[in-house]
């Protein structure tokens, strides 16, 4: 069975991709600046330790197994994986220099599959109602965001002029029944301390819990190389409302009082957490003024590849 090569291997993501991927009995090939649980308990796991800038020893062991890695899953350098939501200028300087290199490197080891990890808010803030799809303008104005715009195009022109077709998911907030962090900022006021509402909470977000993306991952590495390539919206096919977070959190003792706040103008302003001139660099920053804006993300391409069965309600 053909290897994997994931970057990011610590990470949370890349920790669930690793046990799928090593549970259907494929050979994984790993790099991380961090070890995992992993290293040393299956003969089927390599892992090489080093930082994701590191183009030699990447290259190195790229190259060494070149004869048995089939598909390179670039997972590092992604929220909610292998960095902090605070997404610093030297973030976005490692990513470029590791997108420089990773998939040159990658092309020479003669891969067949390339998957990235990008993100939804590249689609920015949608006024209008329709679902929001792969062919909506992307629109730059956060660290993160021309974090992962810049490495989208540097994968498509590295892979223009070659068989390697690369694919391009672009993942909802990640979440999981424990780790709801990303669930908790669109209904959290840390200035307050305090959750709160808007009349019965019904509005909603695209969400993705993680497992929807491990079998999409799963579902890319599993079919014939390039009948599915290009770029695909990975998320939960139904939004999360903000009352299913608030009774989820409650459920798992994880929330206290929670306010009804007025749909007033100037009161949905009076939560912004953060002052906007930090939006530029924190993943998590959420203006409350854009809380009733579309937020539906589109996933009909990606259910071409994996069901997405995994909900609020039935994740672990």
């Amino acid at each position: 069975m053909a290897g994997i090569f994931i970057t990011g291997a610590s990470g949370m993501i890349g920790t669930y991709l690793t046990s799928s991927l090593l549970q259907k009995k494929y050979k994984v090939f790993a790099v991380d600046s961090k070890p995992n649980d992993f290293v040393g308990t299956d003969p089927n796991y390599v892992f090489v330790q080093c930082d994701i800038t590191d183009k030699t020893a990447i290259s190195d062991f790229l190259d060494k197994n070149q004869n048995e890695i089939d598909t390179v899953v670039h997972l590092a350098c992604t929220v909610d994986n292998d960095i902090d939501s605070y997404v610093t200028d030297e973030e976005v300087k490692k990513s470029k220099i590791c997108d420089k290199f990773l998939y040159r490197a990658a092309l020479n080891a003669r891969v067949r599959n390339i998957i990235i990890i990008s993100t939804t808010q590249v689609y920015g803030v949608q006024k209008g109602r329709e679902p929001i799809r792969e062919t909506a303008d992307t629109k730059g104005g956060s660290n993160y965001v021309d974090m992962k715009l810049a490495s989208e195009k540097a994968l498509q022109k590295e892979l223009k002029k070659t068989a390697v077709m690369p694919v391009i998911a672009r993942v909802a907030p990640i979440y999981t029944s424990e780790y709801t962090q990303n669930l908790r900022d669109k209904i959290y006021d840390p200035k307050d301390d305090v959750a709160f509402i808007y009349k019965d909470g019904e509005y909603g977000f695209s969400f993705c819990c993680v497992f929807n993306l491990i079998d999409f991952i799963n579902g890319i590495i599993s079919i014939p190389q390039g009948k599915y390539d290009g770029i695909y919206n990975v998320c939960d096919t139904r939004q999360i409302t903000a009352r299913e977070i608030i009774e989820h959190e409650r459920e798992h003792q994880r929330i206290g009082a929670v306010i009804q706040k007025s749909m007033t103008g100037d009161a949905i302003k009076s939560i912004v957490p953060l002052g906007k001139g930090k939006a530029k660099c924190d993943y998590r920053y959420f203006d409350p003024a854009t809380i009733f804006s579309n937020w539906n993300i589109d996933n009909t391409k990606a259910q071409r590849i994996s069901t997405f069965r995994w909900t609020l309600k039935n994740t672990k």
